[in-house]
């Protein structure tokens, strides 16, 4: 096994301040976003989709009644307009009621935004998501047009964000970004993908790169080679000198000397510890994309606040993930095992980013 390149001295430090900031949060463990899976159904089949969403599903959606009493539970123990909702799916807008189940949240108090393909976002459905009290929207592109459509499985679907992307500029003071998977068929072509989105007025780019869950731990065009893996926080870094479209890798990982480069804060998985979520069976869990059964509990026979401050104490004690390849790991200090969603059922890590930085 490659052992992963030493931190310099600047990033020791900076790396130890962090760590004092993150254990003073993780004994607050503040709830300030929550995730709610409202469906899982999709209007599209994407290569890379860690959920395995379908047109159809045979989970129901959740009732915004359910959700809402949810809410309840959290206001009468904090400020809602200090918890912000992030709607995601599935694909939310396969929900009719949505616009109604967002003026429901936003009347409780809670700040809201959504997480969408763009596919059934239309001028009328935007409109009206506004006038229910929308903060923020992130939308999927992944390539230019043959590749974006072939990572949906959609030959419309490009046109779709474009159009979504007009809309958007039109509206600056609402928060958006855009959110790409990295893959092999796209990583190259980063640079033009970067010009669309100037030429778009966006202002706020997210990377991500493809984990081994769902659809993608099996298909190989996706994954990036060691040295493809390394050249994207290159890009992301030159990127973020050159300031003319703000960009940032995703919270995925611990990425060793590029902490401090690629990001606008320190690594930190905040799941559990800031972040929570109610996944479309009632399951109460933390970020959504931890596929695995991390789950602490269920709505339908559990109070969600007293699950939050009684339970979650494999997303606050990582010791339980000192094994494998982590057991005697130097870094295990800053990366407290990498994040939840790259631990399988069994606690196994998927995936260690500073070992594919080390050997690209």
């Amino acid at each position: 096994m490659v052992k992963p390149l030493p931190l310099s001295l600047r990033k020791k430090v900076a790396l130890e301040l962090w760590r004092h900031r993150e254990q003073n949060m993780l004994q607050e463990h503040p709830l300030q976003q929550l995730f709610w899976e409202c469906t899982l159904r999709c209007n599209l089949r994407c290569r890379h989709c860690g959920s395995d969403c379908t047109q159809k599903s045979e989970q129901l959606d959740m009732p915004k009644e359910d959700f809402l009493r949810v809410l309840d539970s959290i206001a009468a123990k904090t400020d809602p307009h200090q918890v912000f909702v992030i709607i995601s799916g599935g694909e939310p807008l396969m929900r009719d009621d949505l616009e109604a189940c967002c003026a429901a949240i936003h009347a409780k108090g809670f700040p809201w935004g959504m997480v969408t393909n763009g596919l059934f976002l239309t001028r009328d459905r935007f409109v009206n998501l506004l006038k229910a009290g929308m903060g923020s929207l992130t939308i999927s592109l992944d390539g230019l047009e043959d590749d974006h459509n072939w990572m949906r499985g959609n030959p419309h679907s490009f046109q779709k964000v474009d159009y979504v992307l007009s809309m958007l500029a039109k509206m600056p003071q609402l928060m958006s970004d855009v959110v790409t998977c990295v893959t092999r068929r796209n990583y190259s072509k980063l640079p033009e993908i970067r010009q669309y989105l100037l030429s778009k007025g966006v202002p706020r780019w997210r990377i991500f790169t493809v984990f081994p869950v769902g659809r993608a731990a099996t298909d190989p065009e996706l994954r990036l080679s060691d040295e493809e893996f390394r050249s994207v926080f290159e890009f992301i870094r030159t990127t973020r000198k050159e300031k003319q479209i703000h960009l940032e890798y995703g919270c995925e990982g611990f990425l060793g000397n590029y902490e401090g480069e690629v990001r606008d804060h320190l690594y930190t998985c905040q799941a559990g510890i800031t972040i929570g979520s109610v996944l479309v069976d009632g399951s109460i869990s933390a970020c959504t994309s931890i596929r695995s059964d991390y789950h602490q509990g269920n709505i339908y026979r559990d109070d969600f606040m007293d699950v939050w401050e009684h339970r979650f104490q494999p997303y606050r004690n990582h010791d339980w993930m000192r094994t494998g390849e982590c057991h005697d790991c130097t870094l295990f200090r800053y990366c407290q095992g990498n994040g939840m969603h790259l631990r399988d059922s069994e606690g196994h890590l998927l995936l260690c980013h500073v070992h594919r930085l080390s050997s690209g």
